[in-house]
């Protein structure tokens, strides 16, 4: 029976919680599928990868008011596929490469189920280690549609590798990864269809988000909202039966319908580990579960699932594995994130939605793109800046961006609310450079 002193079960955010601290550990990693998780190989890093190829080509179909005579002749899928994942696969595979070269390491290139405390099932043979850390992240939620699961149809972990560009495809969902991968095949020649039980995209955001991207995207692309799908057919091609009655049909078909913890694929009760009713194992503070020495972070933990978040839970782990009598805290009070549709979107803190359903007092400030001197030059007509402010302590409660460069915009109030300081003195204390973007951001503040 195999022992190590650190066993770590996914190598995406989980292949950094060692370092130098522990070269004299013998440490395992267990991971079924290929090195650097869910960002790099089917997530963050490919799809802004796609998504900048497709501003591009939104650019070129969108320049006549500019008086530029552009045009976009279509996309080279194949190439724009491979050019892609030419860059990302040789990076999984060198992190594989590199973990088996070391002498402590062992790698098990298959899935862990646990069978008892800190007691894994690995390949046939039990595995057991003094740590344990799960970091095997989440998968694609597939919703109960009578004939999907007998489809092919694809999800997050496919659609960018896809053999070729549809001609129509179908989203179904309304969520992050729907918006973004909607903007990259419109812009690239597809016909894209979102199907959504909502009446909104992105409705969890603040409302005058929510409603401009919905906005938006029902200029570009035929949106089908407030309906679900009642059954899905597939023959040559996908027929959908929606609860409205009407039917679509499609070359091909994304299901983007949200993500769940991959707690019940490593069936941790049988470890003694809590989950709560969505699945996410139960952690204290440090990232520790109710079992001692079996800690947990990134996607599998927390429901807000970002890349950003798993890699300061990994930072957590990393110093309590290796300094247990100094424990130190995850803090994801202050969680930005970021949408990479088009346009894009940032967000941090509460929503106004969330205040008023709280009873929380705020002041409401709000500034278009097109005030600013930048912004009037681009010709911006959809992008805005809205803040939510505490009347009393002036400090900022919520901050919520969509136009050109929203999650670099953010970052200034992001680092504002981590320091503490009021909306006067963000506004206040420094230059903002004329005529740069940042000034819808000032300005935004002044209204205060």
């Amino acid at each position: 029976m195999p022992h190590h002193d650190l066993l770590i079960i996914g190598a995406g955010s989980g292949n950094s919680v060692t370092g130098g601290d522990h070269r004299h550990w013998d440490v395992a990693i267990a991971e079924p599928w290929v090195f650097g998780g869910t960002c790099l190989n089917r997530g963050c890093i490919p799809s802004k990868m796609f998504v900048h190829t497709a501003d591009r080509a939104y650019q070129a179909q969108n320049s006549a008011g500019f008086g530029l005579k552009t045009s976009f002749d279509g996309a080279d899928w194949p190439a724009i596929r491979d050019r892609v994942f030419g860059r990302i696969d040789p990076i999984a595979e060198s992190g594989l490469a590199y973990r088996e070269s070391l002498a402590n390491t062992t790698v098990y290139p298959h899935s862990a189920r646990f069978v008892g405390e800190r007691m894994v099932e690995i390949n046939g043979q039990t595995v057991t280690a003094d740590r344990i850390v799960l970091a095997a992240g989440a998968r694609p939620v597939i919703p109960e549609v009578p004939g999907l699961a007998q489809s092919p149809y694809v999800t997050s972990d496919s659609v960018m590798r896809l053999d070729e560009l549809p001609q129509h495809l179908v989203i179904l969902g309304g969520g992050f990864i729907a918006v973004e991968m909607a903007h990259v095949f419109a812009a690239l020649g597809s016909k894209v269809t979102m199907v959504n039980r909502s009446h909104h995209l992105l409705r969890e955001m603040d409302t005058a988000i929510s409603e401009r991207i919905t906005e938006i995207y029902g200029q570009r692309m035929d949106l089908v909202m407030g309906v679900t799908v009642d059954a899905v057919r597939h023959e040559k091609d996908f027929t959908l039966d929606l609860s409205d009655g009407s039917t679509l049909v499609a070359d091909q078909l994304l299901v983007a319908t949200g993500r769940q913890p991959n707690s019940d694929a490593l069936d941790v009760t049988a470890g003694g580990i809590t989950v709560n009713e969505r699945g996410h194992v139960v952690t204290d503070e440090h990232l520790q579960t109710v079992v001692p020495n079996v800690w947990a972070l990134g996607d599998i933990t927390n429901p807000v699932q970002l890349k950003h978040l798993a890699n300061a839970d990994a930072k957590v782990v990393l110093h309590n594995l290796t300094y247990p009598e100094d424990l130190h805290s995850v803090d994801r009070s202050l969680a930005p994130y970021a949408v990479f549709g088009h346009p894009q979107i940032a967000t941090i803190g509460a929503n106004q939605r969330d205040l008023d359903a709280q009873g929380i007092p705020y002041l409401v400030a709000q500034r278009n793109y097109a005030d600013t001197a930048y912004g009037w030059a681009m010709e911006d007509t959809t992008g805005f800046v809205k803040l939510l402010a505490d009347p009393k302590s002036r400090l900022l409660l919520g901050a919520h961006l969509i136009g050109p460069h929203a999650p670099t915009l953010i970052q200034q109030l992001i680092q504002g609310m981590a320091f503490g300081q009021t909306v006067d003195e963000m506004a206040a204390g420094q230059f903002y450079i004329h005529p740069a973007m940042p000034e819808v951001v000032e300005q935004a503040l002044l209204e205060f």
